[in-house]
């Protein structure tokens, strides 16, 4: 065996994603052969890739077929997240994509679907923070067990200090909830709550990240404006219900991100309260507000479906106890935000392997 038949073998590996073999995307690296045995790493997109079992097995496949049938094959992965911004000058230069969760109405559940999708991702290995963009209305607070907590000042030895974000279950989180209290309305006019999400961008140390989940506030106004003109963001996941009401709150949402003062691209659109699960009928399903409205509706409007999430009590109960249900849960809740993530990276990958870079001021 010699690295070049190794390397040989594994340009017929293709990514599932991009369409392209591991070799000619430059993602083999540090091959080892000693006799029989040979290792070699994978560098992934995302440390949260879901295709990481496929690809493993293929590469297996592919040495023991085009290289020898006796060899010891022992694949190793990392990640390089991608990413499409170059420019370390700009605004949250060391954060390499920025996800906008947003919905047209509210009570969708939106805030359930970015918490449980930061879990997810930051279960996978991913640095992951969560910024509460819901000025009126922030949820991170109770969600995650932090109420009454308050964030820390770093001196970075600029002319003023930063703000620490909170860790909880290996995210970093910033919420309007965590400066003031939470008995308190935010009676603000659009201009100062502007003021704050920029704040939360140039004020907040988010550090290293490999995703930014954004938690928008529902429908369309100032605080999407100028999250939107302030950050790069890589692309929003439209958060729906299958109802008809949703629906058509939701196309105002798509809509909007497609106007040429926003123009950022959908990574695509979940179902959130799809059917009705109880708990002692695992097998049941129960369409209480209509069937697959938001697949018709993500067809309609081309973009990626990326799954169904179903009504479950202890999804609400997750919430509501401040230990969200990625956290706790074995069952078919786990596994269906689990597999909406999964569907979330995959098209940030493909979406940054086939787009231009993203202008950064």
């Amino acid at each position: 065996m010699t690295q070049e038949k190794v390397l040989e073998a594994l340009s017929n590996v293709q990514e599932p994603d991009l369409g392209k073999d591991l070799v000619t995307l430059n993602m083999v690296k540090d091959i080892s052969i000693h006799e029989k045995e040979v290792s070699f790493t994978v560098v992934l997109t995302t440390p949260a890739c879901p295709m990481k079992e496929m690809i493993n097995n293929a590469c297996v496949n592919a040495i023991k077929l085009l290289v020898n049938k006796e060899a010891i094959v022992k694949v190793n992965f990392t990640a390089n997240t991608s990413s499409k911004r170059t420019d370390p000058k700009t605004i949250l230069p060391k954060v390499k994509n920025i996800i906008a969760v947003v919905s047209g109405k509210g009570g969708v559940g939106k805030s359930t679907v970015a918490a449980n999708l930061a879990i997810a991702l930051a279960q996978e290995n991913a640095k992951v923070g969560l910024m509460d963009a819901d000025i009126y209305g922030p949820s991170v607070p109770i969600m995650f067990g932090v109420r009454g907590e308050r964030p820390k000042m770093i001196d970075l030895g600029g002319e003023k200090g930063m703000i620490v974000p909170l860790e909880r279950f290996g995210i970093k989180l910033m919420s309007i909830g965590l400066l003031v209290d939470e008995k308190s309305a935010v009676v603000w006019r659009g201009p100062m709550v502007s003021s704050a999400i920029r704040q939360f961008v140039t004020d907040v140390y988010w550090d290293e990240l490999d995703y930014l989940i954004v938690d928008m506030p529902p429908g369309t106004g100032d605080i999407h404006l100028t999250l939107m003109q302030t950050v790069p963001v890589t692309g929003a996941v439209i958060v729906t219900t299958p109802q008809d009401v949703a629906l058509a709150d939701a196309k105002k949402g798509i809509a909007m991100f497609g106007q040429a003062q926003l123009n950022v691209p959908i990574i695509g659109l979940v179902e959130n309260m799809s059917y009705f699960t109880p708990p002692e009928l695992p097998e049941n399903k129960y369409y209480l507000f209509g069937k697959d409205g938001g697949k018709r509706l993500a067809e309609e409007y081309d973009i990626p479906f990326l799954g169904q999430i179903p009504i479950v009590q202890n999804i609400r109960e997750g919430g509501d106890q401040g230990v969200p249900v990625m956290m706790t849960d074995d069952g078919i809740s786990k596994q269906a935000f689990s597999n909406f993530a999964a569907q979330v990276v995959r098209s940030v990958a493909i979406r940054n392997a086939n787009s231009a870079t993203i202008p950064l001021n």
